[in-house]
């Protein structure tokens, strides 16, 4: 992403798109499939919708996300919610993935796929990797995200190479988008 991008990124969540404070419904359906305790890594999380929750069940939460306005708003929200979470203002396209070893890394509807050849090593042993991503079928009731943007039906577990594939599934899920939800360890 250059600069633009992160202005872009700001102005919108300025404007109030992209606030839901609510947790991803596909997300904590796959609450028995997450670790109970550890590092977590919400990655491009925005405004902390699923950081908060995650911070919630016990877990040291870090949110990563471009914008300054999305990182500010996520550190109120987790003050609201008396929970604590740390930010990180990064752009994954050109710095360093922030360090780790996870116990959980979270990807919900940001799709950059060279990411996926740093999650195996980002990963502890026992680490888990939940994404969750629409899929170029959606395209056939919603016209956003464009294509671009969006998986190809049956890609995901092509992505998670090193990694052992605990859950998946690729159908029209919450909100009426067709979408991939993958649960992966590294072993």
């Amino acid at each position: 992403m250059s600069e633009d991008d992160r202005v872009r990124w700001n102005e919108k969540y300025q404007l109030g798109e992209h606030t839901s404070s609510e947790p991803s419904s596909l997300l904590t359906a796959l609450l028995p499939l997450l670790p109970n305790s550890g590092r977590a890594l919400d990655v491009a999380g925005g405004t902390g919708r699923n950081a908060i929750w995650l911070a919630g069940l016990g877990l040291d939460v870090c949110l990563a996300d471009v914008s300054d306005v999305a990182l500010h708003a996520a550190e109120a929200r987790a003050r609201e919610a008396g929970v604590s979470i740390d930010t990180q203002r990064i752009d994954f396209e050109t710095e360093p993935f922030p360090l780790g070893p996870w116990d959980l890394i979270v990807i919900v509807h940001f799709l950059l796929r060279p990411l996926f050849e740093t999650f195996p090593t980002a990963l502890a042993p026992g680490g888990t990797l939940v994404c969750i991503h629409p899929t170029t079928t959606n395209l056939q009731r919603h016209a956003k995200p464009p294509q671009r943007f969006l998986l190809e039906d049956g890609e995901l577990p092509g992505l998670v190479n090193g990694l052992e594939i605990v859950h998946y599934e690729e159908s029209w899920l919450a909100e009426g988008r067709h979408e991939a939800v993958l649960v992966a360890t590294k072993k």
